[in-house]
């Protein structure tokens, strides 16, 4: 057919992201928008050697889109068989009252939030909530807060609930402002976080049909949620809203939804809201089973290598002081998960810093070489384990959660604890002896002067310069919000972490733009101590509407922006692992500055360790409402200690600086932070 054929020779294999790429050009596509992250970054290397002089062209937008909405016409009936007045839940209703008054489902609505003492709502209205509004505007006891986008009341309400330990409450419109709500749904459900989502949607009648503005929201959240209702039936929602609010804030804490048509708001029927609620489906342990606590205890009291591994549950817990109680008696190091910073105070001898990808080499060894491991309120995920086969190998390990499905679901144990942790531990304590730890604790002392944490130290501003000095001058008194990237992992290094509730991030979802808006929330539900919120050029602008929230209420935040030029752990790993190949990494962002004055907000701009520790204390002077400071740093650092994703401990990548001077850093003598001069 006018070709030439070849015998004998193997067609040439392509890789996926190769095929991506000329499926796209074989579609005609002449422009791409995305942006970059671990998960396609082989597509982004194939890209870098195409973006120029080929047909495909890559556009960054400032923002990633929202998922798609999900119409699924007749399916709703079939979503909402939890609603149903025949449910097996039962409940204890309140007293009648007489005259029995009807009132509607906006005003039930309003005196259910009243009932479950609600002081801050986060929200956005529109059409299918404007019933609701109508009520609240005469409402005193609740405080709205209308934020510039639901993504931002959502990580808004996730920050209220991290730093007060109190339930987190949004409200939204049905279809785009429901569907905006989803990526701070997902964050809240793998960071085990109680908030509850209310969404108005389209009249019952209309639901499947298409509407204006209807999405299926129910449908959409119920993979990321812990559980969601449809209400249809006026005299469903008061009981409804309670159980939502019960199963938000018992067990393992997570995100409730509950998708409220207009009409049925708009219904009236006699108030009863439930004193108690009991749910023959959903009961929670609490109590840890006493046999396999004194299991637990007979492991630990044959221990010679020991080691904590504490997670966030045990601050969801409020069991800081139980686990402080526990270390000291056994005097066992303590190494904590990125959420479980806070939990055990780091100046502590015992203190290991965090483990993980990003861990200190002496918490990651010490994991490795310990002959008893002792997981408290951690689930063993993959940025903690690396390859699950090595974690620990030689380790008897006992688990204690909550969540019995997180029991041996990505590590097998030995002795598993399900129960509530700060009831477990103070049984726990009861049973364990002191440990002879010295020598155990000797070698990993040897370990932190081997491999401490470090930086270079010259006239150029660096990152973890700025996060030094912040955790020096507040002595670790502070709630700090990062966002996610570098400055994340920098934060948690070299910050000094005392208190549980003061370290607030997006782990197990990555969320970039969380910090901004979860700050706010933060600010709305604390005054006790200074609050910092800490985002990389990228992650600034994800949120940066949220700018004019903060303006409008004056709040107390201060905003610091570390400005590499660059999303900073993606080029990490396109230098590590991808050739240095900075396939479409390298940002130009806004005069952050000038960005401030225009939502009246004094800022400040600094970019060189002198500049810096000076704009730090101006800062944390400032008491009057907000205030941002822009630090320009150096735009190829990196963080070490680095174990690459899947690897074990044997393939850490410490930090190549090498150690010539010290001084003290964040953590005590034994863990101490490493300058090099250059």
């Amino acid at each position: 057919m006018g070709t030439k054929e070849t015998y004998g020779q193997k067609p040439r294999l392509m890789s996926g992201a190769e095929i991506f790429i000329r499926s796209l050009e074989a579609e005609g596509v002449d422009v791409l928008f995305g942006y970059p992250g671990a998960a396609t970054i082989a597509i982004y290397d194939v890209l870098y050697g195409i973006a120029a002089g080929k047909n495909v062209v890559i556009e960054k937008e400032e923002s990633e889109s929202t998922d798609e909405q999900i119409q699924t016409a007749g399916q709703v009936n079939s979503l909402s068989w939890n609603n149903t007045r025949n449910n097996t839940m039962t409940t204890t209703k309140a007293h009648d009252k007489q005259p029995p008054k009807q009132i509607s489902g906006a005003e039930i609505f309003v005196r259910s939030l009243t009932e479950e003492k609600v002081e801050v709502l986060f929200g956005y209205p529109g059409g299918a909530t404007i019933g609701i509004y109508d009520v609240l505007h005469d409402i005193t006891n609740i405080k709205h807060i209308l934020t510039r986008h639901e993504q931002g009341a959502t990580h808004a309400a996730e920050g209220y609930a991290k730093a007060t330990g109190k339930p987190g409450v949004v409200l939204v419109t049905s279809g785009p402002g429901a569907t905006n709500t989803v990526t701070g749904i997902a964050d809240a459900y793998m960071d085990s976080i109680p908030i509850v989502v209310f969404t108005g949607q389209v009249a019952t009648k209309l639901i499947g049909n298409d509407a204006f503005q209807e999405a299926d929201i129910v449908g959409i959240t119920r993979p990321i949620t812990k559980h969601n209702f449809l209400v249809k039936d006026v005299r469903d929602l008061a009981r409804t809203i309670k159980e939502a609010f019960y199963i938000a804030t018992s067990g393992r804490p997570g995100p409730v939804l509950v998708d409220l048509p207009k009409d049925v708001m708009a219904q009236k029927t006699v108030f009863e809201y439930p004193k108690t609620i009991s749910m023959r489906s959903y009961n929670p342990t609490v109590e840890g089973n006493i046999k396999q606590i004194k299991k637990a205890a007979d492991v630990i009291n044959t221990a010679r290598r020991p080691v904590l591994y504490v997670g966030g549950g045990v601050i969801s817990s409020n069991a800081a002081h139980e686990l402080r109680a526990l270390a000291d008696k056994l005097q066992c190091p303590v190494t904590t998960t990125l959420h479980g910073l806070g939990s055990y105070p780091e100046q502590n001898k015992l203190s290991l810093g965090m483990l993980g990808m990003h861990g200190t080499w002496y918490s990651n060894y010490a994991v490795h070489y310990c002959d008893v491991l002792i997981a408290v309120g951690a689930r063993f995920d993959d940025r903690v384990t690396g390859k699950v086969d090595a974690f620990a190998a030689e380790a008897k390990k006992i688990h204690i959660d909550i969540d019995p499905s997180a029991i041996s679901k990505n590590v097998p144990v030995d002795v598993p604890i399900v129960g509530d942790i700060k009831h477990v531990l103070r049984h726990l304590l009861q049973y364990v002896k002191p440990l002879d730890t010295l020598d155990w604790i000797k070698t990993i002392d040897q370990w932190k002067l081997e491999h401490p944490l470090r930086y270079r130290h010259d006239d150029k501003l660096r990152a973890q310069h700025v996060i030094h000095k912040l955790g020096e001058m507040t002595k670790g008194d502070a709630i700090v919000v990062t966002d996610v990237g570098q400055q994340q992992m920098w934060t948690a290094q070299f910050f000094r972490w005392q208190h549980p509730r003061t370290h607030l991030t997006s782990g197990g979802l990555g969320t970039m733009g969380f910090s901004l808006p979860a700050s706010m929330g933060v600010a709305f539900g604390r005054s006790d101590l200074p609050i910092i919120s800490i985002s990389g050029d990228g992650g600034i602008q994800m949120n940066s509407q949220e700018l004019a929230t903060i303006s409008q209420h004056n709040l107390p935040i201060k905003i610091f922006i570390l400005n590499n030029g660059f999303l900073g752990m993606v080029r990490q790993w396109q230098e590590l692992f991808w050739r240095k190949r900075y396939s479409h990494t390298e940002m130009k962002s806004p005069d952050f500055v000038k960005l401030a004055d225009a939502y009246g907000i004094p800022a400040l701009r600094a970019s060189t360790p002198a500049e810096a520790e000076a704009a730090i204390q101006t800062a944390l002077d400032h008491n009057s409402g907000p205030i941002l400071v822009e630090f320009v740093v150096e735009k190829e650092e990196n963080v070490y200690p680095m174990i690459p994703a899947a690897q074990t401990v044997n393939e850490m990548l410490d930090n190549p600086e090498p150690i010539s001077e010290t001084s003290k850093g964040p953590h005590v003598q034994q863990n101490i932070i490493i300058h090099t001069k250059g």
